[in-house]
């Protein structure tokens, strides 16, 4: 294909993307879910699974071999501002500041379901052999397969919170704080994962060099630009481009050192100064719209990896170890941390199941798997429907939640729900 015609192909596609994307999404909120659930149904939809099985191959003329790179680069710029939008919001001071309670959620609901998925891996490994996993006993996939089951889902998280009416409430502070600490803790470990992978430098040498860059980004860059930004006039300078700036140089370091953009971009928003601990509106504003655009090419990229129509009866079994793990590890752990930190049984049932929602967050670092060749497709294809099941169960469990008590007196008082600020 000529410049022109694979630039045609790549508008036309763009536009078909945002197109379904915007009516699946609109239609996962009508039924009560989060719009991601139904912009991860449109990789599906125009994927293999559904439009690739139509006669003449719809899918193949849409998403052309020779567009397809293109597309893969914006879905990265996209992943990247993204992860970029949730380091900048995560909040190091109220993590500092955050009491015992998100402390020990936060480390329950992350270590256990880690050391459930590498028990998965150690003492099961012919369930991943059967859907075609040849490298079962590496550290790599160990790692990868402890991350997966163990991640939360930030955004979505905070965005069900706002939705469902219980932001400012214990278990809504609770749930968002712990997650914080969590995507913390899961993306250190799959940047470990990362380096087994590949046939780069020794790992010893990329663990210290990604250890500087951490490090000097945190305690020598984030004072200096704050410094800088505090300086008289320092209010008019224009904050979006240094985001720009650092969002891209930081994925450049981290793809450099053998790792994935992903890490970079969330590593620049932790980075970012801030004015009185919170993020400027502007810059957050910009770089939502610029997530928000691009994200639906990352979906659709990833379907086209995705096709649920090849598993078999050998991926059943896998399927339900997993969702037995990813949905236990995070809400049995989460729900008795909870209590033992003092919250009452439904706010730490809210707690246990706004921890279980993966989303978005989750297919980033599935994708970071299947891209350096930890995972293959079929066990990608079986993550990624653990993600949409954990992440649909999340707002029909609250609604189910938040119903009102039975009388707990003869006056027929009720006791208020965790949706309320009385909670």
């Amino acid at each position: 294909m000529s410049v022109a015609d694979i630039t045609t192909a790549v508008l036309g596609d763009i536009a078909v993307i945002l197109l379904v994307s915007t009516l699946l999404g609109a239609l996962a909120r009508r039924v009560g879910q989060p719009a991601v659930i139904g912009q991860i149904l449109t990789g599906v939809v125009l994927g293999p699974t559904l439009l690739g099985r139509l006669p003449g191959s719809p899918t193949g003329r849409l998403f052309p071999a020779a567009a397809l790179p293109y597309l893969s680069v914006l879905s990265q710029v996209a992943i990247v501002t993204f992860m970029f939008v949730v380091g900048y919001e995560l909040s190091l001071r109220s993590l500092r500041e955050s009491g015992r309670t998100t402390l020990s959620v936060g480390a329950v609901a992350l270590t256990v379901p880690m050391l459930l998925g590498a028990g998965a891996v150690t003492f099961v490994p012919s369930a991943f052999s059967a859907v075609g996993e040849h490298h079962v006993d590496s550290r790599s996939f160990t790692l990868f397969m402890a991350v997966t089951v163990s991640i939360t889902a930030l955004p979505v998280l905070a965005a069900i919170i706002r939705d469902t009416g219980i932001a400012g409430t214990r278990a809504g502070v609770v749930a968002l704080s712990a997650a914080g600490l969590m995507d913390i803790g899961a993306w250190t470990v799959l940047a470990m994962a990362m380096p087994g992978a590949s046939h780069g430098p020794p790992v010893w040498r990329t663990a210290l060099l990604t250890l500087a860059l951490v490090l000097g980004g945190l305690l020598v860059a984030r004072p200096l630009l704050n410094r800088w930004l505090d300086r008289p006039g320092g209010l008019f300078v224009p904050q979006l481009p240094l985001a720009i700036v650092l969002a891209t140089s930081c994925a450049w370091a981290t793809s450099e050192l053998g790792l994935h953009a992903v890490f970079g971009g969330f590593l620049a928003g932790l980075v970012m100064p801030r004015r009185d601990g919170a993020p400027d509106a502007d810059v957050l504003r910009a770089m939502e719209g610029a997530t928000d655009l691009l994200l639906p090419l990352f979906f659709v990229v990833t379907g086209l990896s995705l096709d649920i129509g090849a598993l078999d009866r050998a991926s059943v079994p896998l399927l339900g170890l997993l969702l037995l793990i990813a949905i236990a590890g995070k809400t049995v752990p989460g729900y008795l941390a909870s209590r033992l930190g003092g919250l009452e049984r439904r706010e730490s049932a809210v707690v246990a199941v706004l921890l279980n929602t993966r989303g978005l967050t989750e297919l980033i670092a599935l994708n970071v798997g299947l891209s350096a060749g930890i995972i293959h497709d079929r066990l990608f294809t079986l993550l990624v429907l653990v993600a949409l099941v954990t992440t649909a169960m999340t707002s029909p469990l609250l609604t189910l939640l938040a119903r009102p008590r039975r009388p707990a007196s003869p006056t027929g008082e009720t006791v208020p729900s965790v949706g309320s600020k009385e909670a």
